[in-house]
C-alpha cells in the first residue's frame, strides 16, 4: 500500500531537519553582535515539501500517484472523521498549554502570541492565495481550492512552533507535534477533501510561515513594544478550508 509510505515518508522529511538543528544550529541564532541569523539550511525541507505539491500540479506521473493513493484511503471508507478539524489547532493549543502546566517554553507569553499571529498572517496569505490561483479540484469534486492543504498548514505551522518552543525541554515535544501534525494530513486524504500533493505543500508553507515568524520576530517586537511594554491587540486571519475568519491576540 503506497500510503504506507507516502504519510511516514511526509513525517520524516518534514522532521528530519531538527534533530540536527537540536545539536548544531538553531534557525533563528544570533551572530557576534546580537542579531538574528537566520540558517537558510533550514529552508530545505518546507522549499522541497512545496515544491513537491507544485511540481505535482503539472507532472502527470505525480497526479497518477495522487490518483493512486486517493483510491487506497477511500476504498473501504464508511464515514468521514472530523477529527482534523480540531487536530489542526492541536499543536498551536499546546505551545500554550504545556507552559501553564509548568513546561518552561523558549519564549514569553507575549513574544509566542507575537509569533504565532506573524505565521498564521503569512500562512493564511499564502493558502488563500494559491487556492485562488490554481484553482485545484478537490479529489471529492466539491470544490476547486484543493492545493494546497489549509488543514494541513495551519497544523505544521503549531508543530514547527512547538518544536521551537520545547526542544531544550525534549525533542519529543516536537516529534509529538509533527505526529498530530502528520496525522492531521492523513485525515484530510481519508476524508477526501486533499490530494497528497495539496498536504504536502500545506506541511511545507506551515513549517515555513513559522520559520520566517521567528526570524523577524526580534524586529517585530522592537517595533510594536520598543523598550516598554504596552498593551497590544493583533488580529490574525485564521482559515480552516471552509470558512475564513479572525483571531485576536491581546497582549500585555
Amino acid at each position: 500500500m503506497k500510503l504506507i509510505f507516502a504519510i511516514p515518508v511526509l513525517f520524516l522529511l518534514s522532521f528530519n531537519g531538527h534533530a540536527q538543528d537540536a545539536t548544531v544550529k538553531d534557525s533563528t541564532a544570533l551572530d557576534s553582535v546580537g542579531k538574528p541569523k537566520f540558517n537558510y539550511k533550514a529552508l530545505a525541507i518546507p522549499a522541497a515539501l512545496i515544491g513537491y505539491g507544485l511540481i505535482g500540479i503539472e507532472s502527470d506521473q505525480i497526479k497518477s500517484f495522487n490518483t493512486q493513493i486517493r483510491a487506497e484511503v477511500t476504498e473501504d471508507i464508511d464515514e468521514k472523521l472530523t477529527i482534523d478539524d480540531f487536530s489542526q489547532y492541536a499543536p498551536a493549543a499546546s505551545v500554550f498549554a504545556l507552559d501553564w502546566m509548568g513546561v518552561k517554553a523558549k519564549h514569553s507569553l507575549r513574544d509566542r502570541s507575537v509569533i504565532l499571529a506573524t505565521s498564521y498572517l503569512i500562512l493564511s496569505g499564502t493558502v488563500l492565495g494559491l487556492k485562488s490561483g490554481t484553482k485545484i479540484e478537490r479529489p471529492d469534486g466539491t470544490s476547486k481550492n484543493s492545493f494546497p492543504s489549509g488543514h494541513t498548514a495551519t497544523a505544521f505551522a503549531g508543530a514547527e512552533m512547538m518544536y521551537q518552543e520545547y526542544k531544550d525541554q525534549s525533542i519529543w515535544y516536537g516529534v509529538a507535534g509533527y505526529a498530530v501534525a502528520t496525522g492531521t494530513g492523513l485525515f484530510r486524504m481519508y476524508n477526501n477533501r486533499h490530494w497528497l500533493t495539496d498536504v504536502a505543500a500545506g506541511a511545507g508553507i506551515g513549517i515555513l510561515s513559522t520559520k520566517i515568524a521567528y526570524w523577524v520576530n526580534p524586529y517585530l517586537s522592537k517595533k510594536l513594544f520598543g523598550k516598554e511594554k504596552k498593551t497590544t491587540t493583533l488580529f490574525s486571519p485564521t482559515y480552516d478550508g471552509k470558512t475564513l475568519g479572525i483571531g485576536l491576540v491581546r497582549m500585555f
